[in-house]
């Protein structure tokens, strides 16, 4: 049984899933990720493999449309990173499911 099943949710009850963080990410001429860091300003992490790349582009009908080029990493700690450069922006953001990937 389920008490209160007709009660209203409060905002505070609302959380992002998998919202990104905007990160810094140095890449070869070729694009692809070699260091990230937090833009906070965490400690720096080494890419020591690119384990899958795709594009999305997405919703070009809308004023802001999607271009994003994602790649899933594997960082020198052993944490695997999904990130993604948004090609519109210009700007990098990491899935917020890394967790710990900069400790």
């Amino acid at each position: 049984m389920v008490a209160h099943s007709r009660a209203t949710m409060g905002a505070y009850t609302l959380r992002t899933l998998n919202a990104a963080q905007a990160i810094a990410v140095e890449t070869d001429a070729a694009g692809t990720p070699l260091l990230v860091r937090r833009s906070s300003g965490g400690q720096t992490r080494t890419v020591v493999k690119v384990l899958d790349r795709w594009r999305i582009d997405d919703e070009w009908w809308r004023e802001r449309p999607i271009s994003r080029l994602y790649h899933v990493l594997l960082l020198e700690n052993g944490t695997r990173l999904t990130v993604y450069h948004d090609l519109r922006a210009g700007s990098w953001h990491a899935q917020s499911d890394a967790g710990s990937w900069a400790r």
